[in-house]
């Protein structure tokens, strides 16, 4: 890698629910020349409103930029993009890849290994919060990369997330936002039988969770998804749904299965989530699971 080059250019993929946002804050710092590119021609029409800079395509954002970002709903469109839409063949030397998609580990190796012979790095930099912190650029932002191109890509992710974790090699970053969000689905689901008790006992369930947050119940999961959307029946499309809270509880399952183990608590959330499916709320945010209790 050539230490001293500076990333002048970021091409990012995928202005979704959380990418947008993330793609706002990046073009806030004009020297980076931030250009976005989405599938969804609507996303593409919103940019141009907005005097922000776009691709035509995904060969405009592999030929003219020195880092790319993806932001994509899973690892299925990872892989896609760079294996069936051929992307890999479009990677220059020295490009930098960072992808910021929930992904499985294995894939980032796997692109580890095919960069390289393109002389090109990888970083998997999965986020965790909410969609308000991808808009005030208050991201948690787990990074799995080597040191050498977590520096040099640390002040780039600074401009979407205020804690930025270097997790280890390539891989960690997605092992540690899958491991995070397998113990956030189970503190929900906590957070919604809880609400649910409550509610049969004619107890104020925002009362309950607010004296429970200065006792040992106190989480994240309760001063956000408990006070912001359980306690008020609140689980808007878009937010993180529970078709995506799924996909990202399969790759923690994937994982124990392929060591033999067992995860009772995990496999009930994954139930949960199925009926949730089936009952017609698979795009509403997860938290709603609180309605098939």
């Amino acid at each position: 890698m050539q230490k001293n080059k500076k990333i002048n250019t970021v091409g990012f993929i995928g202005l979704g629910v959380m990418g947008m946002s993330m793609f706002k804050n990046l073009t806030k710092f004009k020297e980076l020349s931030p250009q976005g590119f989405d599938i969804d021609n609507v996303k593409l029409s919103t940019l141009k409103k907005m005097n922000l800079k776009q691709a035509s395509n995904i060969e405009e954002i592999f030929k003219t930029n020195d880092l790319i970002i993806t932001c994509l709903p899973g690892g299925k469109h990872v892989e896609h993009l760079y294996y069936k839409e051929n992307a890999m063949s479009l990677v220059k030397k020295n490009q930098i890849i960072i992808d910021m998609s929930t992904s499985q580990p294995d894939l980032m190796l796997k692109l580890e290994k095919d960069l390289k012979i393109k002389d090109a790095f990888i970083a998997d930099a999965p986020i965790a919060r909410t969609r308000q912190a991808a808009i005030d650029g208050t991201l948690a932002i787990m990074v799995g990369a080597t040191k050498d191109i977590f520096k040099k890509i640390k002040p780039i992710l600074e401009l979407m997330g205020s804690d930025i974790m270097h997790c280890g090699p390539v891989g960690t970053g997605q092992f540690t936002k899958i491991i995070n969000n397998m113990i956030l689905f189970q503190n929900v689901l906590a957070l919604t039988e809880a609400s649910k008790i409550a509610e049969h006992y004619k107890i104020d369930t925002e009362t309950l969770f607010k004296n429970i947050s200065n006792c040992s119940g106190d989480s994240f999961a309760l001063k956000n998804h408990g006070l912001k959307s359980i306690v008020r029946d609140n689980f808007p499309n878009p937010a993180f749904s529970v078709k995506y809270a799924q996909k990202d509880l399969s790759y923690a399952l994937e994982m124990a299965n392929q060591m033999g183990l067992s995860t009772p608590g995990s496999t009930t959330i994954n139930n949960l989530f199925s009926k949730a499916i089936d009952e017609g709320y698979g795009d509403l945010y997860f938290p709603v699971i609180k309605k098939i209790l």
